[in-house]
């Protein structure tokens, strides 16, 4: 089937057939996961260990104990959590094209938008049950909900919000890069500079000026702020609505380049 024939079923497609393609693709995606559990560690066993490398190892030194530290990291952990399983998605959408699985796709009669939709959704359900495996083991440790359990589903919600809107950045990085060993390589010179350029483990007022400043602008410091007072208590608007704006910023922006780029490569 030519591609021009393909662009002009994608046009005829309507909503509930869109709707039909998603929900067929996203359980593909989930059944992917099952017949390879092992795609499950990193949200499984990722938010564990660093809650308990940083906890024990710095929560002496930044906030004199144990307990302190996990009240200020485990909420922005939140946010890391959720970068660093969207950025993953771009390495699997490059494998799919180099085993030739969107091959695949291209002959089917199903709208483009359907298969990165459903790799959205089924990283929304992936970083779901990070998240709550990050806040139940961070409760064993000592992590105690101030501000109770609606609160906590807002900082849940922010911290999903921003991360699927950087899923665009990851899938587009997928999809121009050579190969999976590129885009991983590519994702951690943005993760690092973000996770460790941020208040997420360490007061920004102990840095120097020219880390503050960057540490100011960076997304996931107004996140990391929004989920500690959502959780602790405290002023949330400023900093949620920081997170809201750049999350919408960035879907705006790169949705459309990643659908474009996604028609052009197939």
């Amino acid at each position: 089937m030519s591609s021009a024939v393909l662009d002009a079923n994608d046009t005829r497609i309507g909503l509930r057939a869109s709707a039909r393609h998603l929900g067929a693709l996203t359980r593909r995606n989930l059944m992917r996961i099952k017949a390879d559990p092992e795609s499950m560690l990193d949200a499984l066993l990722v938010p564990i260990i660093f809650t308990v490398l940083f906890v024990y190892v710095f929560g002496g030194a930044v906030a004199g104990g144990q307990q302190a530290y996990i009240q200020y990291m485990v909420p922005g952990l939140l946010g890391t959590t959720g970068l660093n399983l969207a950025m993953a998605v771009g390495t699997g959408l490059n494998s799919d094209f180099q085993t030739g699985v969107m091959d695949r796709f291209r002959t089917l009669p199903i709208g483009r938008s359907a298969v990165l939709l459903s790799k959205i959704a089924a990283e929304m359900m992936r970083s779901v049950v990070a998240f709550t495996v990050l806040i139940t083991f961070s409760m064993i440790l000592g992590l105690k909900l101030t501000t109770g359990f609606l609160p906590l589903l807002a900082a849940v919600g922010l911290s999903l919000m921003l991360g699927m809107s950087i899923v665009w950045i990851s899938m587009l990085l997928g999809m121009s890069l050579r190969s999976a060993q590129a885009v991983q390589g590519v994702s951690m010179m943005v993760i690092m500079p973000l996770q460790f350029g941020s208040s997420i483990f360490a007061p920004a007022s102990t840095m120097p000026g020219w880390l503050q400043a960057f540490t100011k602008y960076n997304p996931l410091s107004a996140l990391a702020d929004a989920c500690r007072n959502l959780i602790n208590g405290g002023p949330v608007a400023h900093s949620a609505t920081i997170v809201v704006v750049f999350s919408v910023v960035v879907t705006a922006v790169f949705a459309p380049l990643a659908v474009a780029r996604f028609r052009k490569r197939t």
